[in-house]
């Protein structure tokens, strides 16, 4: 496996992939790797000739006061799974190369990709500039890795179709993928900021799954009581000790648009707080008379 840290290394590289006609898949990841992100190499390398992979604490998309410092990082052992999961090369530079010059703050960064609409509700209204931050990085790494194939979690359901409306609106030659969400056997949606919950933190956070999965059971069930169904999930979210409860909401799969009736493919998303740590997962909803609502493995 080679460890890439410039940009024109991972191009030269990309030349040669290039010339022999090989399928590219990119892994995006920001490392601190669990078998979430190891997921999207698995897929990537069932799909593609070559696979190459990320390792990049992005700086622009924390919003001011968020964890930048302090995010985990641990190159080393990121760098030995990705070697043992079949990856052909990993770029790891530091910020100077892709923010050169000290730009390494959303607005001292010239140049943005913004897409509107989708980024604007949900975590958007929680975190007002970080979507903003991820597709301009995306963006860049998109230019420099040149994927056929990119893969990203449904764990992150918003940035999801935030990226693929990005790709499509900006004719980007690039198959985005997303991959099912990979949970602990307790439900709880792998993530690397989960090593930020106290112990009991950590018993409480596999409460937001199994909500949301009654909460799509009974939206499921009974149609005509979604609303009441969203109200009772949210309480039980509180109740359950998460402060504040960021939404609890059904949402459109394509749009992210809020429903007031479950008439089309569906998120049910949701989002709170366990002190200082933000958790937010999903699970897929469909129409009553879809057997695709066996899908949601609640």
């Amino acid at each position: 496996m080679e460890v890439l840290r410039r940009i024109d290394e991972v191009r030269q590289l990309r030349d040669e992939w290039r010339h022999g006609r090989q399928r590219v898949g990119v892994v995006l990841t920001m490392g601190a790797l669990h078998n979430g992100h190891l997921a999207l190499v698995d897929r990537a390398r069932s799909q593609t000739d070559k696979v190459l992979a990320t390792v990049f604490v992005n700086p622009i998309q924390f919003t001011h006061g968020e964890d930048f410092s302090t995010y985990p990082r641990q190159e080393e052992q990121d760098l030995c799974l990705l070697e043992e999961r079949g990856c052909d090369a990993v770029f790891a530079p530091d910020v100077d190369e892709i923010f050169p010059g000290g730009r390494s703050e959303l607005a001292s960064f010239p140049t943005h990709v913004r897409v509107t609409g989708l980024t604007e509700r949900l975590c958007g209204l929680v975190r007002p500039s970080h979507f903003e931050g991820v597709t301009t990085e995306v963006t860049k790494h998109f230019m420099i890795t040149e994927p056929d194939v990119t893969y990203f979690g449904e764990k992150d359901y918003q940035q999801l179709q935030v990226i693929r409306r990005m790709v499509a609106d900006l004719n980007m030659r690039i198959v985005v993928e997303g991959v099912p969400t990979v949970r602990e056997d307790d439900g709880l949606a792998l993530s690397s900021r989960n090593a930020y919950l106290s112990e009991a933190q950590r018993a409480t956070a596999p409460a937001l799954y199994r909500i949301l999965c009654a909460s799509a059971d009974a939206i499921v069930g009974s149609p005509a009581t979604l609303a009441s169904s969203l109200e009772t999930g949210r309480r039980l979210v509180a109740d359950a000790g998460f402060a504040p409860v960021d939404y609890l909401e059904l949402i459109d799969a394509s749009t992210l648009e809020p429903l007031l009736v479950l008439d089309r493919p569906a998120r049910l998303v949701g989002s709170g707080w366990l002190g200082a740590t933000r958790l937010t997962d999903n699970v897929p909803v469909e129409p009553p008379s879809a057997e695709l609502a066996a899908d949601r493995h609640c």
